[in-house]
């Protein structure tokens, strides 16, 4: 089965972009290997290079010796516990004891008893002391102990602090290292980037373009994914910025083309039907033909009438009238072939029905 000219040229269009597309991800593929390698020339700073290992270790050190000697005094401090229960239970049976007796003695009242009763509240007052004594014991390990724990968030305090010196070395460095990492990019991608802007400027129409487009696709992605994302922040004013000044000069440009492409139809329209007419590519015929627009200025070349028989409470019909000059610029759009007299649009170069010249006939 033979190509008609769409089919081709859509075959064409199609090749060419795999062509560039194909030829864009082997660029970008060879790309990534070469700039990985680049970035692999300096390792990036990792915080325990700005450390002071010696003082951490001695602090450290330090800390593990006051946990052994929490964790004795914490065994001891135990055994004393321990041991004023004993004594609380002691004192306790004691107090009892000498209660009952005394109860007692109330009873009975004898006053050779008043020895006996001096020596009980002596061996009560022995109890009482005792307790104080290991209470006081007991106090002063807590106080030792308490004392350690404060020395010991003291050395943590201190390492946290010396821990937080070497992040903020740490990033100044790494702010240091990425500004090298994206100077690097920028002198690699920046040629790059140029270059295809270059074969957009000067070789569009290019019989190799598609082989152009694909390194200007490579550019653009280089640009965008190997350069902008390594652009150093500075709290996100370099980005912002460099953002701004990308829209800006984008912006501009795609205003300036626009401008430029309004007042080029404007000028267009003020030539001659005949000249226009003999402007129109016959590319732009078919698709103007396909989208029922006028090929010099654009407009719709069907013309909307609503059915007037239509009564009012009825939904009113529309029907399109192909006019045979544009309502708008005036050119000629459909004609009469002079050898069949079949109507064509007027720009095609044949006869749709006899395969005579078009241009044939306006000779004639």
């Amino acid at each position: 089965m033979e190509f008609n000219n769409k089919k081709l040229e859509k075959t064409s269009k199609l090749i060419n972009y795999v062509i560039a597309i194909v030829l864009c991800g082997f660029l970008i593929s060879l790309s990534g290997k070469l700039i990985d390698d680049v970035d692999e020339w300096e390792e990036k700073p990792l915080v325990e290079e700005f450390q002071n290992h010696e003082f951490l270790k001695h602090k450290e050190f330090e800390i593990q010796d006051i946990d052994n000697k929490i964790e004795l005094k914490s065994a001891k401090l135990s055994s004393v516990q321990n041991t004023i229960r004993v004594v609380n239970g002691n004192y306790a049976n004691a107090k009892k004891s000498y209660d009952n007796w005394l109860e007692a003695r109330k009873t009975v009242g004898s006053p050779r008893e008043d020895k006996e009763v001096l020596s009980r509240a002596k061996e009560l007052d022995e109890f009482y002391k005792t307790q104080q004594e290991w209470k006081i014991e007991l106090n002063q390990i807590s106080g030792e102990i308490e004392v350690l724990s404060n020395q010991k968030n003291a050395f943590h305090e201190a390492i946290n602090k010396e821990i937080e010196r070497a992040y903020e070395e740490r990033e100044k460095a790494i702010r240091a290292y990425d500004l090298k990492v994206f100077l690097i990019r920028l002198l690699f991608i920046l040629p790059i980037l140029l270059l295809g802007i270059l074969f957009i400027v000067k070789f569009r129409k290019h019989k190799y373009w598609p082989l152009f487009l694909g390194f200007v696709l490579f550019s653009f992605y280089a640009f965008f994914f190997g350069l902008v994302p390594y652009l150093p922040s500075y709290g996100g004013y370099i980005r912002y910025t460099v953002g701004i000044i990308l829209s800006i000069l984008f912006g501009t440009y795609a205003i300036n083309k626009i401008k430029t492409f309004i007042e080029n139809k404007k000028k267009e329209l003020k030539v001659s039907t005949t000249e226009r007419s003999r402007r129109v590519q016959t590319e732009t015929a078919e698709k103007a033909l396909d989208n029922h627009m006028c090929p010099s200025c654009g407009k719709d070349f069907i013309v909307k009438k609503w059915d007037k028989t239509a009564g009012k409470k009825d939904k009113a019909d529309t029907y399109g009238i192909v006019t045979n000059f544009c309502r708008f610029c005036g050119l000629e759009l459909f004609k009469k072939c002079k050898k069949c007299g079949e109507e064509n649009f007027a720009h095609l170069p044949f006869c749709s029905c006899c395969g005579d010249k078009m241009s044939d006939n306006e000779s004639e």
